[in-house]
């Protein structure tokens, strides 16, 4: 399906990787669990909280160690799916999962307090925003694909960018929590807005902008990152990423940067529509009279 097929399980599922996340997991429930007394104002944790955790590790995963991470490599529209399910997806089920009372023993010792004010709320948004269409410049991108080391850095780099991101949006400790609902309606709308010239360039090309798409030399080097080999093989036995393509170059480039569009504006809505929902909700509440307090429109019939 779709050239998985030709390739071997290690290939495909990153056993190594597999064993780091599965490690970091196991870490995570034992000091939710059994060392979860260590920690000040620790409470048990809920199988829901537990169920979004493990459902991050396993997106992220899924995105950047399983089969999809090996597709991003042969098809750009696989990319772009890699790329939304990793920060857009993941990265919030992670911070959700993990309990309050961990955030504020996180906090107390956090190393980069001195650069909080990347967290603000337009500075991460700007941050993580302007790495991903930086990223997403074809001379950049090819070169970032082609340097294993760098192409490691640059996705540390946006996975730190996407966690302070939906930091501001989330705030996971309540008392740190200075936002309204607005300030928070208003900065999901200003992510929607900045990832959206990236996206139009990619949707509105023409011609195929990825060497790493359409030159089969350089997408057979770029394969090295997760296939095990000599990559060149890969040009006597398949030719180059056409084999694999379901979709001509230039249609599956358009199609990648509508999904990664489609996928911003689903979750960024839903998260807006949630806000939304909770800051009317408080509102009403705050405006209601307290029991026995005479409503102020009916002052004057009483």
């Amino acid at each position: 399906m779709l050239g998985l097929e030709y390739f071997s399980f290690a290939d495909k599922w990153s056993p190594l990787f597999l064993a780091f996340m599965l490690l970091v997991t196991a870490g995570y429930f034992l000091l939710t669990g059994p060392l979860s007394s260590r920690f000040e104002g620790s409470a048990p944790v809920s199988a829901g909280r537990k169920t979004l955790f493990v459902g991050g590790m396993l997106t992220f995963y899924l995105a950047q160690g399983g089969p999809i991470e090996l597709l991003g490599h042969t098809m750009f529209s696989f990319h772009m799916v890699s790329m939304a399910m990793s920060y857009l997806m993941a990265v919030p089920l992670l911070i959700l999962g993990i309990p309050v009372w961990m955030w504020r023993a996180f906090d107390k010792v956090n190393p980069f307090k001195k650069l909080g004010f990347l967290s603000r709320p337009i500075v991460a948004a700007v941050l993580f925003n302007g790495l991903f269409s930086f990223y997403h410049i074809p001379v950049i991108h090819d070169f970032v694909m082609l340097n294993f080391w760098v192409h490691r850095l640059y996705y540390l780099i946006l996975f730190i960018a996407s966690l302070l991101m939906w930091w501001a949006i989330i705030k996971p400790i309540p008392e740190k929590d200075q936002s309204s609902g607005l300030m928070k309606m208003g900065y999901i709308f200003l992510n929607m807005v900045l990832l959206t010239p990236a996206c139009g360039l990619i949707i509105f090309s023409s011609e195929p902008m990825y060497a790493t798409y359409s030159d089969p030399v350089v997408w057979a080097k770029a394969m090295g990152y997760c296939v095990a080999g000599d990559t060149t093989a890969l040009l006597s036995q398949f030719g180059g990423p056409e084999f694999f393509g379901y979709l001509e170059p230039a249609i599956d480039q358009r199609v990648g940067g509508i999904i990664m569009k489609f996928f911003q504006e689903i979750i960024f809505a839903s998260m807006l529509a949630y806000v939304f929902f909770h800051w009317y909700k408080r509102e009403n509440q705050e405006d209601d009279p307290l029991p026995g307090e005479i409503p102020p429109g009916k002052l004057n019939q009483a």
